[in-house]
């Protein structure tokens, strides 16, 4: 696999990951989780012109390209790189993609922590960030901008499951790359 921004023309296929993604929720009884709408185009341009999107791709042999696999999106809050939204494809699932756009949009912010929100009884999205080395927050230890979040959260109707905010620390800062 290769980490790399994206160029425009592979904004599409993100939407397709997300929905790829998605639909594992369904078989949990999450249908609305696995029905809602990827990020449009529009969005993901921006987050491409800010350098905060990350596309992990398959490196055929013999191609300096590769299909999109994965990606991820951040954004600042409150000093620390917040993951939006981190999705991989099932087709490459297990094979520590997901890990693997953490820790460069970790390594890329250059930023003190990761924080994220996440379903928390969902196997995929807690449990797996606890193996990563990410610690559920409770509700003191929230920041003002994760509050915010949790809040647009609520609005939304995905306080329908249980949820959590979790943080790692980043044991060394470089800087922006």
């Amino acid at each position: 696999m290769t980490i790399r921004e994206p160029s425009p023309a592979d904004l599409p296929a993100l939407r397709e990951i997300e929905r790829a993604a998605g639909e594992p929720f369904r078989a949990l009884g999450m249908a609305r989780v696995a029905d809602d709408d990827p990020p449009s185009v529009r969005q993901l341009t921006d987050y491409l012109q800010a350098g905060r999107l990350l596309v992990a791709y398959e490196k055929p042999c013999g191609d300096t390209g590769g299909r999109p696999a994965g990606y991820l999106l951040w954004d600042p809050v409150d000093g620390c790189a917040h993951v939006e939204q981190v999705s991989v494809h099932p087709e490459y699932a297990r094979r520590g993609i997901g890990r693997a756009l953490i820790e460069r949009a970790e390594r890329d912010s250059g930023l003190g922590a990761v924080t994220l929100t996440t379903f928390a009884e969902v196997p995929w999205n807690a449990p797996y960030y606890r193996r990563l080395g990410f610690q559920v927050l409770d509700d003191a230890a929230l920041t003002p901008g994760l509050r915010a979040i949790r809040a647009h959260e609520a609005a939304l109707g995905l306080d329908a499951w249980p949820r959590v905010c979790m943080r790692r620390q980043v044991a060394h800062v470089d800087g922006p790359r």
